[in-house]
């Protein structure tokens, strides 16, 4: 088991996932909190049948999965039921997180999670590390990735903590604003330090 965790977050279209493929380059085991996420509402599921009992078959594909854009609409009009959904699905990606973290056998974990703070998650971790970018390019980024308007890319980006805000919540930062060799060279000065920590922690 790691007994050092590093919670990696970062604005939409900041290159989170770039950034922790690194780690995992350098042997570090990753707990993504996106992942686990879908796999609490997959077909077959506890999460995903109760889902169904709550809002009515429409809710499944005809194959038996999430219909992901029903869910979308309906929690977009009822607040009330986006905070029943939080409530059931919260504790079951924390819990399965943990039993990641528990399993891991690298000297730390990076665990990824887009609302690390929002969500108060940062308490389950040692340290927590921002990829960091401007907002323009946040827009920029994400508007070539995903195929989206400026208009959706920016609600994203306003429902998710301000920039300054995780800046000063941050133990460490990485700045992605340059190319994938300044990306490279600052993820391995951070495995390198947090190595030196996870084995003051377990001595």
């Amino acid at each position: 088991m790691a007994n050092f965790i590093v919670g990696l977050t970062g604005g939409i279209g900041s290159g989170k996932t770039t950034v922790a493929n690194l780690f995992a380059e350098q042997g570090i085991v990753l707990v993504d909190a996106d992942i686990i996420a879908r796999e609490v509402v997959a077909k077959g599921s506890d999460g995903l049948r109760q889902i169904g009992d709550k809002f009515g078959p429409q809710m499944l594909t005809p194959e038996g999965h999430l219909n992901r854009a029903a869910l979308r609409e309906q929690i977009f009009h009822h607040p009330q039921d986006r905070e029943w959904l939080n409530a059931l699905l919260h504790p079951m990606i924390r819990t399965r997180m943990l039993q990641q973290i528990a399993a891991a056998s690298s000297p730390y974990v990076i665990m990824v999670v887009p609302l690390l703070f929002e969500n108060g998650l940062d308490k389950l971790v040692h340290r927590t590390l921002v990829v960091d970018i401007s907002p323009k390019l946040q827009l920029q980024r994400t508007i070539e990735r995903d195929k989206v308007s400026k208009e959706q890319v920016q609600n994203i980006i306003n429902s998710q903590s301000d920039r300054q805000t995780r800046l000063d919540k941050a133990d460490d930062v990485i700045d992605n604003q340059g190319d994938v060799t300044a990306l490279q060279s600052q993820v391995l000065a951070l495995h390198n330090k947090y190595l030196q920590l996870a084995e003051r922690q377990n001595p």
